[in-house]
């Protein structure tokens, strides 16, 4: 099989021993959940219930802030019992609304739609819009959003992720074969939705079973073919994953899959689809991986959002060790949390634990410019130049040297010998850039 790729890249080891094998486990009924009103890219959503509603598993208790943004579900039956600022999985602390369960899990009503492929584009749009639904592989966009692309700007393939570069995670990996024919579906949607022609998965070759089974799935598809890609970080990037998949190049400076004619869509995403526009279903639970060498029973886990990651961690019976360090998503692109007490939301991809020996943190020393930053971009950046620019708080020399279009892979810093924190300072620049672009 001839695998695809992309330049630049590091290759981590993906640590995903831990938990590849532990089958979907449904996690019990949280006693309690805490719904972020930002759960996305885009405006919060807004609340449209308060404090002693009662509410029902699945009903709407937020609207959408804008046009990019979407509503939030009660994900348990019950009371709500606070509407104020909770620790959020980025690290900060952002409003939510906490519900109280009366562990009877009583839902509102759903629907059986044998016939949702007769839909209109407009009418898929509005199910995906009003189930909440936005990315679950990366920045979480909202899904609606995506599928609307301006009308000079026609798309005529749609690409599924279901790469998985990020070290320790196996949600993607085990809903590929635990889910595979709503993928599938969810696909199909995803395409009829767009006007696209042609439908891509493409699957990093750490999962040659998810690999065969897609593909035996869609022999029978002539429009839909399943791609094996080399494993490299980041693989699954939007741009990076286009080019391995369709040898289609997004453009720097602000270019978006859209210009290619191409939409991506992670594999989970694609199930959310499914489940809401054929059976009206919000998005209130997802598979998340709880794992790290110090967790006694890592497992990829079915879990209503809302939950607390101290619930996540204590269902999986602890660790065996001092934790030094708790990571929301991936060790490459996630968020360090100061609190257990987070819950998870839409876009919770993993919950990491480290050991206080594996989270030690080496101070930085001055750049060697040996220039291994430089080979591994994959958005053919020079880091450390951006860096230079930013530590003189010079906003602008930041932005001509791309600063505004780093991914914050942190293939960077992963190769840096002198430890110097690239990512942190790029996120500075792009602070900042943005605040110039405002005025």
């Amino acid at each position: 099989m001839g695998l695809k790729t992309f330049p630049g890249g590091v290759h981590p080891h993906d640590f995903k021993q831990f938990s590849k094998n532990c089958s979907i486990e449904k996690m019990p009924l949280p006693a309690k959940v805490v719904i972020p009103l930002s759960q996305h890219i885009g405006a919060p959503s807004k609340p449209i219930v308060k404090v002693g509603d009662v509410v029902l598993t699945g009903q709407k208790i937020s609207e959408p802030g804008g046009f990019v943004s979407i509503p939030m579900h009660a994900s348990i039956s019950g009371k709500v019992t606070k509407i104020a600022n909770f620790p959020h999985p980025t690290g900060t602390v952002q409003t939510a609304i906490e519900i109280t369960g009366d562990g009877e899990d009583k839902w509102v009503e759903l629907a059986d739609d044998d016939n949702y492929l007769d839909l209109s584009p407009d009418e898929i749009k509005k199910r995906i819009l009003e189930a909440g639904v936005c990315g679950m592989g990366g920045a979480g966009f909202p899904t609606h959003v995506k599928l609307s692309p301006p009308p000079d700007k026609p798309i005529d393939t749609v690409v599924l992720n279901g790469v998985e570069c990020e070290p320790f995670l196996t949600a993607d990996y085990r809903i590929m074969l635990e889910k595979a024919e709503d993928i599938i579906a969810g696909l199909k949607i995803l395409m009829k939705t767009v006007s696209a022609t042609k439908g891509v998965i493409g699957i990093e070759n750490n999962k040659p079973d998810a690999i065969e089974k897609m593909k035996q799935l869609t022999a029978g598809e002539k429009n839909i073919s399943v791609v094996g890609l080399k494993l490299k970080y980041p693989q699954g990037a939007e741009k990076q994953l286009i080019y391995a998949a369709t040898k289609r190049k997004v453009p720097n400076k602000g270019g978006l899959p859209m210009s290619v004619k191409v939409v991506v869509q992670n594999v989970a995403t694609a199930v959310a689809v499914y489940e809401a526009v054929r059976y009206k279903k919000p998005l209130i639970e997802r598979i998340i991986t709880v794992t790290g060498s110090i967790v006694k029973n890592p497992k990829n886990l079915y879990t209503r959002i809302g939950t607390n990651y101290s619930d996540l961690l204590s269902y999986c019976d602890e660790t065996n060790e001092n934790i030094g360090k708790v990571i929301s998503g991936g060790p490459m692109m996630g968020f360090a949390i100061p609190t257990l007490k987070t819950p998870m939301t839409k876009g919770s991809s993993g919950l990491l634990l480290f050991s206080e020996k594996e989270a030690k943190l080496d101070m930085e020393s001055p750049c060697l410019r040996c220039g291994r930053c430089v080979d591994v971009c994959p958005m053919n950046l020079v880091p450390t130049m951006i860096v230079k620019s930013v530590k003189a708080s010079s906003w602008l020399e930041a932005q001509k040297y791309g600063a505004m279009d780093c991914i914050k892979c942190g293939s960077c810093a992963f190769v840096c010998p002198s430890s110097i924190k690239l990512i942190q300072w790029i996120d500075i620049a792009k602070i900042e850039i943005a605040k110039l672009n405002r005025k």
